[in-house]
């Protein structure tokens, strides 16, 4: 079995500490774990690892506050599991990050 690196690791455990209700960004995780540049790492992770490490990976969105799946019916899945938490949407499927964006500034604070 492949051993996760330790940014890796440190990607996996933010997500599965995102609280129900709030999201965080892929920017902002890669920005946390360590290296404020591997936003497309933390989306590779969740698409490779989501299930492996059951992540609660609808709780990621853009920094622009957009749900950015490639298809549709996925975009509609994600933002269905988000209503399901009490996370509104502005319009289609934007949501404001002012109100749902986990406070977090750094993982000692987990």
């Amino acid at each position: 079995m492949l051993i996760p690196s330790d940014f890796t690791q440190k990607i996996i455990n933010i997500i599965k500490k995102i609280p129900e209700g709030k999201v965080l960004t892929y920017g902002f995780i890669a920005k946390l774990a360590g290296n404020p540049r591997a936003a497309r790492q933390v989306s590779w992770i969740l698409h490779s690892s989501s299930k492996k490490y059951n992540l609660p990976w609808h709780r990621v969105i853009s920094s622009m506050g957009k749900i950015s799946l490639k298809s549709i019916e996925d975009c509609e899945y994600q933002k269905n599991l988000l209503e399901q938490e009490g996370i509104k949407f502005i319009d289609g499927f934007n949501l404001d990050l002012k109100e749902y964006l986990w406070k977090i500034n750094s993982i000692e604070e987990m």
